[in-house]
Order: structure tokens, then sequence, then C-alpha cells
């Protein structure tokens, strides 16, 4: 996958970081002093003093999408545009991140070689869950993950579980991540979850300090859907760390691999392994 004549590119910064203005500014000046068009979304542009546009609209007129900050900048990018099918660049304002993995000062010459289309697109998997509730259907998109977790931490929670429609497991403790393989890294590696290569189409069920040591993680095919309810009076439901959904004993959460894909840009020479030996400190 390439894009082909890139006339127009989304810019989103990192939430309450005003001091970005001047990163913005120059990588408007690289990318306008080549004939492509930048737009702002209107948060991110309230935030350093210009003028934005409404995120779906930045969407709808966008090429592809930058993000200026850190793996959180990034993950909301890629779940709020999922619909428009968009590649993201992740640009990181700090350290190097697992998906922000370019460094502001190689912007300039990595957009001439997007022009010169010396670039790749990876495909990763996103999760879609559809909470079902008295009031109707719910459907949400997570990058990294979906976080089934008690409402207070004076209790434990039970999860019901299925695989497919059928009963798999009753998971009794503080709560199940359930991730992707970017977000194997994230919440379900802290957890005890594995690690998962991130171009593969498989999710991990990871359960969170759970009661019996028996309970151990699973990684469950791309194709499989899961099921997942409690007999408790509330929930939450946790997306990418980000948002929150809260539900009840009568309400039922399916969870699968969306049917597309999100698209992160990188340098052809971009290795995974690389990133995970210096983010985990493997090695010497």
């Amino acid at each position: 996958m390439k894009l082909n004549n890139i006339k127009r590119v989304g810019v989103l910064l990192r939430p309450s970081t005003p001091e970005l203005r001047d990163m913005f500014f120059e990588a408007k000046r690289i990318f306008e002093s080549r004939g492509i068009e930048v737009i702002i979304d209107n948060i991110s542009g309230g935030m350093i003093g210009t003028m934005g546009q409404p995120f779906d609209m930045m969407c709808q007129n966008s090429d592809f999408l930058l993000t200026i900050g850190g793996d959180g900048t990034l993950i909301s990018a890629v779940r709020r545009s999922y619909r428009y099918q968009l590649p993201v660049l992740g640009v990181h304002a700090g350290k190097l991140g697992f998906l922000a993995d370019l460094d502001f000062s190689d912007l300039e010459p990595f957009v001439d070689m997007m022009i010169a289309g010396e670039y790749r697109i990876d495909q990763r998997a996103i999760l879609q869950a559809t909470v079902s509730t008295a009031n109707g259907d719910t459907t949400i998109y997570a990058f990294n993950d979906i976080v089934l977790t008690r409402p207070s931490i004076a209790k434990m929670i039970s999860l019901e579980t299925y695989v497919d429609g059928r009963s798999f497991n009753t998971y009794f403790g503080d709560g199940v991540v359930i991730s992707t393989p970017t977000g194997s890294t994230a919440y379900n590696l802290s957890a005890g979850g594995p690690v998962l290569f991130p171009l593969t189409q498989v999710f991990a069920l990871t359960p969170i300090c759970p009661h019996s040591l028996t309970q151990r993680p699973v990684v469950l095919p791309g194709h499989f859907e899961i099921e997942m309810k409690t007999p408790d009076l509330s929930a939450l439901v946790i997306v990418d760390g980000q948002d929150l959904v809260e539900i009840s004993d009568k309400d039922t959460v399916h969870i699968k691999l969306a049917g597309g894909a999100a698209h992160l840009i990188h340098s052809k020479e971009f290795n995974y392994f690389e990133v995970l030996k210096e983010k985990l400190g493997w090695g010497n």
C-alpha cells in the first residue's frame, strides 16, 4: 500500500502541550515547501492559537495524518480515524515510542522519501467491541486494548467469557485485558501477558491479578469472537486507557478483530525488534 499524489496532511498535537507550537509550524513549513497543504484539527489549533478544522472534517480532507507527541497521541488518532482508513505517521516529541518512532529532526528527509515512495505502510489489527444494553448497541474501536474491570478497588469482579458462543472461562479478580498485538507491550505486558508480533492477526486475553493462579493468558486467532458479561451490578469497559463505558449485569460486550486495519507509516528500515530491544532494555 502506498499513497499516490499526496496533497494534504492532517496534523494532531499532544493535548495540553502548547510548547509544540514551534514544531507544528516547522512541520507546516516542511510540507508546504513541497506543495502539501497542512490542516490541523481544531482542538490542537486552539491550543497553539491557530485556526483548525473539526477532526472528522480534517480526516475527510486529508491523505494521511501526522501526530506530534507520543504513543498516546497516535493511538487516539488511529482509533478516532479508523472509519476513514487513513495512514498515520507518528513523530515523537520526547522519548522514542513503540509507535511514534520518527524523531522530529528526521521529518524533513522522511517527507522527501515519502514523496519518492521510499517508505512502507504496515497494517495492524484493531479491536472492535459492541456493547449491548437495553438502550441498543454501541460499537467502539481500540488500537491497544479493551479492559474490563471493577468500578471500585474494594472488591473483585467476576467476568463470564464465551468464545464463539461457547462457555470458555469465568475470570475472578481485578479484570481482564483484551489486547491487540500492538497493545501487547502495554497493559497486557504489565499484567503478565505475552509480547505478540504487531503484524499478526491474533489477540490476547490476560487476567489482571486473578484470584486463582490457574488463570493464565490465552492467545486467540483473529477470526474468533468473544462475549463477556458480569453477574455483578456494574463493571467498567476501558478503551485504550482513554475512554470509559459502564455496563451492568444485564449488558454484554462482544469483542473481535475489526474487518479493517490500522495503517502506520514507517521508514523502510524500521525494525520492530530493534525498538523492542531499546524500550525493554533487552540484550547488552
